[in-house]
């Protein structure tokens, strides 16, 4: 019976931060939320009803403006995830329909707000792009501590946590994972949340291995359970054998020692064993992210998703507020790209909550360049904003979801007004920025060389292409396993795009989460790709792998792959051509 107890568990989430970590759980205690009562409230006492919800409202602002307080400088970059939460305590949808909940069907305001917020959290979890699904997190976040404060619930303080433990919780809010010691936490593990969130997000910047969306966590975990977090795959191991805790250390001993010397070498250019130089870029969605590109050797942004300053806002921001935005980042990254992405979100749902209109099928709506170009003066505003940011570095215009000439012609037809009136108010911007297109959508990729003659540069979204080219949403997890990046079909978009490019003397770049992976390197730099983008946390291995491979094999290689009819044939033969390969730092390349 004791056996059974101890018995080692597996639970599987989601990598959302990368590392292995062992330790004893840590329960994090915030259940009281989950269950309100409703009751009526007399009329008589409604004032005082709404007065109890705006101060709850108070107290978590009061708290949120604490934790950014104390917020140590080397972790400012934080603060914006966290002012955006307190925007969103006054946020319309949810702050003044509470409100209205409350006086209108004469309810406590517990349930008002878990109301609204049941009516709000489906906007963004029907989303087809990962990152806008995970701010529906964002919300629970919000409300969860207004209702703490409501319910008078405790306050968890994760500061004063004192014991070298690993964090287990049903869910952790960026302003919680931000009060994160190192020296004392070693990782965490969630039943909710995702690769996309903030809390995935400030994760990474910390670089302490995470799971989440395990689901059940909290109940299969107990308080001091000896736990693995391998923060790379997904695995939570619960209670492992002294067999799997060797294996593991190994493994972690292993990996720490990889890393430092990827890191070490991070700033060397990515450059084959007979000299082909690829661009190894970084991915971000907040100005505070730049910072961690160039210190994990980046050669500048790859792509810039402006989406997070549309979101949880009253209104639209304003030109100046995006520019100062963009310059920022600029600033930082000097005479290295950067790669605006103009803004790719399914905007009335998603920008301020002003309207409830539903979309059946909003991967397929109205979103990213067809929201743009349905609002000309929203779209002229960020246009305007970034020809003004391009005369003070090297910016790149990238427009998303792409799937004709037609939208490619109107896009420059509105960058030449926006120019026009820069230049008649004499305002200092540079309209011989260089435009690109995301190529992620079938029809784009087969009509690649009548876009070709209008742009500057192809960038291949991995992402949303797998998902339009093999019909499957990776949010739905009876098809998840669909989504292979490995695909024949998926292998031969990227070598057309490719071709195409070449053919025409343009360049194509990727920045989907295929470029992040260091074994696809070989395959993608064989494939025609110019240049790869991905989180910044995966640059150094990226540029391990590319700094490993020798042009002239990958060429021989590529014959073989493409006659590879499965994702599964074309996965083993990379691994068995190139996977210690890659993974490997000869003592002569480390030099170099």
């Amino acid at each position: 019976m004791e056996d059974q107890e101890v018995k080692e568990t597996i639970l599987k989430g989601i990598g959302g931060s990368p590392g292995i970590c062992i330790g004893k759980a840590y329960l994090l205690d915030k259940e009281g939320v989950d269950v309100v009562k409703k009751y009526v409230v007399q009329e008589a006492s409604l004032s005082a009803e709404v007065g109890r919800f705006r101060t709850a409202v108070k107290k978590a602002r009061e708290a949120m403006r604490r934790i950014i307080d104390t917020t140590p400088d080397e972790f400012r970059q934080h603060a914006q995830i966290i002012e955006t939460h307190m925007l969103l305590l006054e946020d319309k949808m949810l702050y003044d329909r509470t409100i209205e909940v409350i006086e209108k069907e004469r309810v406590n305001a517990e349930w008002a707000l878990k109301k609204v917020v049941s009516l709000v959290k489906p906007m963004f979890e029907n989303m087809s792009d990962d990152y806008l699904r995970q701010r529906a997190e964002d919300i629970t976040h919000v409300s969860d501590r207004i209702m703490e404060n409501l319910v008078g619930a405790d306050q968890v303080d994760i500061a004063r946590i004192d014991k070298r433990v690993i964090l287990v919780a049903r869910d952790l809010s960026p302003a919680e994972t931000s009060q994160i010691q190192l020296e004392r936490i070693k990782g965490f593990v969630t039943n909710r949340g995702g690769r996309a969130s903030h809390t995935s997000i400030i994760a990474r910047t910390l670089e302490i291995p995470a799971v989440l969306g395990v689901g059940n966590a909290t109940l299969m975990i107990k308080n001091d359970d000896i736990l693995i977090v391998d923060g790379k795959t997904g695995i939570v191991v619960v209670n492992p054998t002294e067999h799997t805790l060797l294996e593991t250390e190994e493994r972690r001993e292993q990996y720490e020692i990889q890393k430092a010397l990827m890191a070490r070498k991070s700033h060397l250019p990515a450059r084959t064993k007979d000299g082909v130089r690829i661009s190894v870029m970084g991915n971000i969605e907040l100005p505070e992210e730049v910072v961690s590109v160039l210190d994990y050797g980046g050669d500048g942004i790859g792509l810039y998703r402006t989406e997070f300053q549309y979101l949880s806002r009253p209104d639209f921001p304003d030109e100046e507020m995006l520019y100062e935005n963009y310059k920022d980042v600029i600033d930082v990254m000097g005479e290295h790209p950067v790669t605006i992405r103009t803004l790719d979100i399914n905007g009335d749902k998603a920008v301020n909550f002003i309207r409830d209109s539903y979309e059946l099928n909003p991967a397929l709506g109205l979103r990213a360049i067809r929201y743009c170009l349905k609002k000309p003066e929203i779209f002229k505003t960020q246009l305007r904003a970034i020809l003004r940011a391009a005369a003070c570095g090297n910016v790149r215009i990238l427009i998303p979801m792409i799937s004709g000439i037609e939208e490619v012609e109107q896009v420059i037809g509105l960058l030449d007004e926006a120019a026009r009136c820069l230049e008649q108010q004499g305002v200092a911007h540079n309209r011989k920025v260089p435009l690109g297109i995301m190529i992620e959508v079938p029809s784009a990729v087969v009509t690649a060389d009548i876009l070709a003659e209008k742009v500057d540069f192809f960038s291949i979204g991995t992402n949303d292409l797998i998902q339009y080219t093999l019909a499957i949403d990776r949010g739905n997890r009876h098809v998840a396993h669909l989504h292979q990046p490995l695909h024949p079909a998926i292998l031969r978009m990227v070598k057309r795009t490719c071709d195409v490019s070449r053919e025409k003397g343009i360049q194509t770049y990727m920045c989907g989460e295929m470029a992040g992976e260091p074994l696809f390197a070989p395959l993608l730099l064989g494939l025609g790709v110019d240049e790869l983008s991905m989180n910044p946390q995966a640059i150094p291995r990226v540029k391990n792998a590319i700094r490993s491979i020798n042009m002239a094999e990958v060429r021989g290689f590529m014959d073989e792959a493409m006659r590879m009819t499965t994702p599964d044939a074309v996965q083993a033969l990379l691994e068995q051509t190139f996977g210690e390969v890659v993974s490997r730092i000869e003592p002569e390349q480390q030099e170099r």
